[in-house]
């Protein structure tokens, strides 16, 4: 069996990516409260382009699009029922205090999930061979730096500090290890349900971004502004179609 060390090197690496946040921490505030809205729609366009352009059409061409649309509305289903959770436990429990908006925490979950199957994927391409692990590790890094940065701006949106966000981006970036571990010791059995748990995060990235943050962009009044955040949605969708482009086999 190969060594854990090449995968485990190469995640730790992406988790760096996560720390990206630190440059935001030098901006005015004034400056910062003008680019998150754009993050914010950034970040939307890059959660629909990753559900639509990569993770459904890679479990759909191992399982075929009917075996998977049932995990796909599983995943939007438990996300709009964990945030309802959430919402009761946050707001009717604290007598409405909701200075932290929900999505941030579903955003975080999603994230997570999704960093984990990042190390999953991390871990059984370098159990194949080098270069195959290396070249997934790029093609995860490309995904991972407009996904950290506009992660990092939906939390300070959503009501986090500064360093809050930096923190909790880093916590939820570390799942990727965990993926790697689990990857490693258990590739053989995990590898059959790959594809049914990359089609349940497609459905919580696609409830995160339709119901969470695309409303969010509704609320801002300025039609410049409003312009420029859907400009910023379609460069999140391009991006995602740009690394597909650079990266499928």
């Amino acid at each position: 069996m190969n060594s854990i060390i090449q995968p485990l090197a190469a995640t730790l690496l992406v988790c760096l990516i996560s720390l990206i946040g630190i440059a935001f921490l030098l901006l005015r505030k004034t400056m910062l409260q003008k680019v998150i809205l754009y993050l914010v729609g950034f970040s939307a366009g890059a959660l629909l382009g990753g559900a639509f352009i990569h993770l459904i059409p890679e479990a759909a061409e191992a399982f075929g699009f009917s075996s998977i649309s049932l995990w796909i509305i599983l995943g939007f289903a438990s996300f709009y029922l964990v945030e309802r959770v959430l919402h009761w436990h946050h707001c009717h429990k604290n007598s409405g205090d909701c200075n932290v908006h929900l999505f941030t925490y579903m955003n975080l979950l999603g994230d997570g999930v999704h960093n984990f199957l990042d190390g999953l994927v991390i871990s059984v391409s370098f159990l194949s061979n080098f270069n195959l692990g290396i070249a997934t590790t790029l093609a995860v890094i490309s995904h991972e730096i407009p996904q950290e940065i506009s992660d990092f701006g939906v939390l300070l949106y959503g009501g986090f500090s500064r360093k809050k966000a930096l923190f909790w981006n880093f916590v939820s970036a570390l799942t990727a290890v965990v993926g790697v571990i689990i990857g490693y010791y258990l590739s053989n059995i995990i590898e059959p349900f790959t594809g049914f748990i990359l089609a349940f995060t497609a459905g919580g990235f696609i409830y995160i971004a339709a119901s969470d943050l695309i409303p969010e962009l509704h609320r801002e009044e300025k039609m410049s502004r409003s312009f420029i955040s859907f400009i910023f949605f379609i460069l999140g969708v391009a991006f995602m179609l740009l690394t597909k482009t650079l990266f499928e086999h």
